[in-house]
């Protein structure tokens, strides 16, 4: 398509007219434009223009001075727009469209939101969450800005040029100033640089002046303090609150009962952990009513540079997906699939290249269940980009290699795993999977652990009938394959059996299971056990220590390692979490002691409120911090994600 020509707009506008000043409609989709074919001067003449269609083409921008001031409804789909600033030249737009430009992404929606006041429908959606959440950012960051301001202020002389100065702390904020999560940060250095800006020109006083003018009387108000668990949701998402009584003797430092004080061994004190936020994401039909819906696994995103850290976690349950900002308690990104029951999600980072040559890194998030299909999320930009039709049968867990980022591990009930290769996506932004190999099971796989030491040589998997390991290296010829090591956790054959529903590696050597006994989890070394076998199919492991865990009869309750802080993290039947420095009884000296070694501590269960009573009955299915240790996100059986935060 080369450049728009006025007989072309007039056979493409509406109404029917020899005048383009006449025409209020105008259908651009599909015609394979360049952002350079939109020419300013020939678009301008279209001064009535109320609703333009550029769907289906190839635009990376927008041309900043279009002069379409009467443009109401604007349609961008399924293009290659990387930006959204320039839609500020139309301050009446009420309708807009951007599905399909994978290079945009949360932030871009809310600079949109900020630019366009008037904005009623984004994507066919209701954009007055999207204002609510643009609000309190703003106010947030408005603050810090102006704290910022007065501590860089103090610290100048009287000598400093006041231009020099005012352009010093320009720069001084855009890279000091952070709130929010990574996800957000271009939204929310793009504010602090306007904030910044507006606060400079304007003085110190006037500071206010530098607020969003959408932003209602009272969000000028006192910010709320992190610890309140109302936090910023979207519409559907229904807050609940602590009641106050609760939190006082919730200790976030309470040690089980008749255990040792934290520190008393020598090892560090116990960690201080509060309640931050109470989200029921989740619900069935948006309804405040749903405390049934059950939640089933929660994964952190990777950090996007290396030593970083991750926020953002994904929780899933129900028929829907929730990423969330631990920090704010923000839902990022909500997708629904109705009639599936997620039970599994996992991440992994991929590098594409664009049609135009450049580098973009993907957080691509798997999320699978009941129906057996893999759906690969796309975060960022908020769709999905592709569906595996993995199994028969449902999807019990799932998880990527370590070694190899497309590389995909998916355990059904239908007592298989398969590792697939999603590969990258194309040029359409369309996932093509291919399967590497099939691991047959003799029971369902529950819970699934590439070895950390060679991840692309062996796989661990918990299941009903026990703990199995595969030999996973695909320089091996069969493509099928049986289970090669089961493992048996005392020397009566009365152990081999039992089921095996947590599994994780505390560091490259040392194993965390749960299930093979009652009341304990179990942490064996895999080198010392690996190196035992010879050429046995069935081994027992070489077990370093137990861990005290609750009592209980119950099932599926999955267990997880923080191994850079060398942390294991289990719930329980009763709402709490329980919490194990596994690194200082590791460290104690030979032999350790063959009584259960009591957690560091227990988190209880502070009793959140919903619907006028506190939840007082519900189980942590699952519990996962993130590397640093910094969030921990508990899920439970009645619909809430938990969070917890570092002190």
């Amino acid at each position: 398509m080369g450049p728009l020509s006025a007989r072309l707009l007039m056979q493409r506008g509406r109404p029917k007219s020899d005048r383009l000043g006449k025409i209020r409609s105008l259908d651009l989709s599909g015609l394979e434009l360049l952002s350079e074919h939109l020419d300013p001067k020939l678009l301008c003449r279209l001064t009535q223009l109320q609703e333009l269609d550029l769907s289906n083409n190839q635009l990376e921008t927008l041309p900043d001075n279009l002069g379409l001031s009467h443009l109401r409804v604007l349609r961008c789909a399924n293009n290659q727009l990387g930006d959204v600033t320039a839609l500020c030249q139309f301050p009446k737009l009420e309708e807009l469209s951007l599905e399909g430009n994978p290079f945009l992404t949360v932030s871009d929606n809310l600079k949109v939101s900020f630019l366009l006041p008037t904005l009623r429908k984004v994507n066919g959606k209701d954009a007055s969450s999207t204002y609510s959440q643009v609000e309190n950012l703003n106010r947030e960051l408005t603050n810090r800005v102006t704290a910022h301001w007065e501590k860089f202020m103090a610290t100048l002389g009287p000598e400093e040029e006041a231009e020099k100065a005012q352009a010093d702390f320009v720069k001084s904020a855009v890279r000091d100033v952070r709130y929010g999560p990574e996800s957000l940060s271009e939204f929310t250095q793009w504010r602090v640089r306007m904030i910044s800006e507006e606060l400079v020109a304007s003085s110190r006083t006037q500071v206010q002046k530098a607020n969003s003018p959408e932003k209602p009387p009272e969000a000028g108000a006192a910010h709320k303090p992190r610890a309140r668990l109302a936090a910023l949701k979207r519409p559907d998402d229904v807050p609940l609150s602590l009641s106050p009584s609760k939190r006082a003797c919730a200790s976030p430092s309470a040690q089980v009962e008749g255990g040792p004080v934290a520190g008393s061994d020598g090892s560090q004190p116990a960690v201080k952990l509060e309640p931050l936020h109470f989200l029921q994401c989740h619900s069935k039909n948006n309804s405040p009513q749903d405390l049934e819906t059950q939640l089933w696994a929660c994964a952190f995103e990777p950090a996007w540079e290396e030593g970083a850290t991750s926020q953002t976690v994904a929780t899933c349950g129900g028929e829907a997906v929730c990423v969330i900002d631990c920090q704010t308690g923000i839902v990022l990104h909500k997708y629904k699939a109705p009639g599936e029951e997620f039970f599994s999600v996992a991440w992994t980072a991929l590098m594409v290249v664009t049609q135009a040559g450049h580098k973009k890194r993907w957080s691509v998030l798997a999320a699978a269940g009941l129906r057996g299909l893999v759906r690969l999320l796309h975060v960022r930009a908020g769709f999905c980009c592709g569906v595996i039709r993995a199994h028969k049968k449902a999807i019990a867990t799932l998880c990527f290699s370590p070694a190899h980022e497309t590389h995909l591990f998916t355990a059904s009930y239908d007592k298989r795993i398969i590792l697939w290769d999603i590969g990258v996506p194309n040029q359409d932004y369309e996932f093509q999977a291919s399967q590497l190999l099939t691991l047959d099971t003799t029971s369902i796989p529950l819970r699934l652990c590439p070895v950390a030491s060679c991840p692309d040589a062996r796989l661990l998997a918990g299941c009903e009938g026990g703990c199995c390991c595969w030999d996973v290296r695909l320089d091996q010829p069969q493509k099928r394959r049986v289970c090669e090591v089961e493992f048996i956790f005392s020397e009566g054959s009365e152990a081999s059996g039992r089921r095996v529903d947590g599994l994780a590696f505390v560091n490259e050597d040392v194993v965390a299971s749960k299930g093979s006994g009652l009341g304990t989890i179990c942490l064996w070394s895999w080198r010392q056990t690996w190196g035992s076998r010879g050429s046995q199919s069935t081994v027992a492991v070489v077990v370093l220590a137990r861990l005290q865990w609750s009592p209980t009869e119950l099932a599926y309750f999955s267990l997880s390692a923080c191994p850079d802080k060398g942390i294991v993290l289990c719930g329980d039947e009763e709402g709490n979490v329980w919490l194990y420095d596994v690194s200082n009884i590791l460290k104690q000296p030979p032999p350790l002691p063959t009584a259960p070694q009591a957690p560091t501590q227990i988190l209880k269960w502070p009793q959140p409120w919903a619907l006028g009573q506190a939840v007082t009955k519900t189980m942590v299915n699952t519990v996962v911090a993130n590397a640093s240790f910094t969030y921990l996100t508990a899920l439970t059986d009645s619909n809430i994600v938990a969070i917890w935060g570092r002190m």
